[in-house]
């Protein structure tokens, strides 16, 4: 399986993809391809990685990735156990912006289309009334066929080009694209991370994950991703901590050490500082 880059399977009798998808878990090796990616989560749960960003993704969420940027879209431990029940669905939109030809993106009627495929760049999570709308005319999307097609497309990225609740998910447009050496160490970085995030890991540890000494792989991972190892695994842990809350019979002791912090102090600082909430009153807004 490829890690980096992605192909696409495309017929030639399509222009860009629509895909409605059904699977116990999602596509999770971290990649990047030529296309702009609309994603609408309709069932599952998990952490999203995008660029620099880690964050979780639920039901309902629409996320827009730009052209060439790593990413990966991983569900939770549940849905990989080997009897588990729980189905990860989503939408798929894939859009190569050379598809209408090179000129179109030049139209001055295409300037919104142009300004938001660079937007896109920085990943883009919508929000507001908006995406009520967005998620309707995406599923709308998937039975479209010829010139309907093209138009109902338009038309999401006119929704999206529209939307006033738009989440931008790193500060600055940066040069995402990797080579596939280079997408392979961080695939392992982060699949690593994500699977071991419940306890100690070293620098020394992680560093021979990606086969780097300590200094190289500070230098690789800040470069690439533009923070700290330690800042990006505690958003790890921190967004595990955040979906253990649902849970009303873990206590915010249990769900510290679960999470992979050995201390509650350090625990509800950082929880604070992501989040902006301390872990009981963000557990006290959720079971209201």
């Amino acid at each position: 399986m490829k890690i980096l880059p992605f192909k696409l399977p495309k017929s030639s009798d399509e222009s860009f993809v629509v895909e409605h998808n059904v699977s116990n878990h999602l596509y999770n090796p971290l990649h990047q391809h030529p296309e702009l990616q609309i994603t609408l989560v309709l069932k599952g749960t998990g952490t999203v990685f995008i660029g620099g960003y880690i964050g979780d993704f639920k039901p309902n969420d629409v996320f827009v990735i730009g052209s060439n940027v790593p990413h990966v879209f991983r569900n939770d431990d549940p849905y990989f156990e080997p009897n588990s029940k729980l189905k990860a669905e989503v939408i798929y939109v894939f859009f190569d912006p050379t598809s209408f030809g090179d000129a179109f993106l030049s139209m001055p009627e295409a300037k919104e289309l142009y300004d938001l495929l660079n937007k896109a760049r920085r990943g883009i999570k919508v929000h507001g009334d908006k995406k009520k709308i967005l998620t309707s005319k995406l599923k709308d999307l998937t039975t479209a066929r010829n010139l309907e097609k093209i138009i109902r497309l338009l038309d999401v990225f006119k929704i999206v080009s529209d939307a006033d609740s738009l989440e931008y998910l790193a500060t600055e447009v940066g040069d995402h694209n990797v080579d596939e050496h280079e997408g392979k160490r961080l695939n392992d970085i982060i699949q690593f991370t994500m699977d071991q995030y419940n306890r100690h890991i070293s620098l020394d540890e992680i560093s021979d994950v990606a086969n780097l000494t300590p200094a190289a792989f500070c230098r690789f991972f800040k470069q690439r991703t533009r923070k700290t190892y330690v800042n990006f695994l505690n958003e790890i842990r921190i967004g595990k901590a955040c979906r253990m809350l649902l849970d009303k019979d873990m206590s915010i002791v249990d769900i510290c050490y679960k999470s992979g912090f050995s201390n509650l102090s350090h625990f509800n600082r950082k929880f604070k500082k992501q989040t902006g909430y301390t872990p009981s009153k963000y557990h006290k807004a959720l079971i209201q």
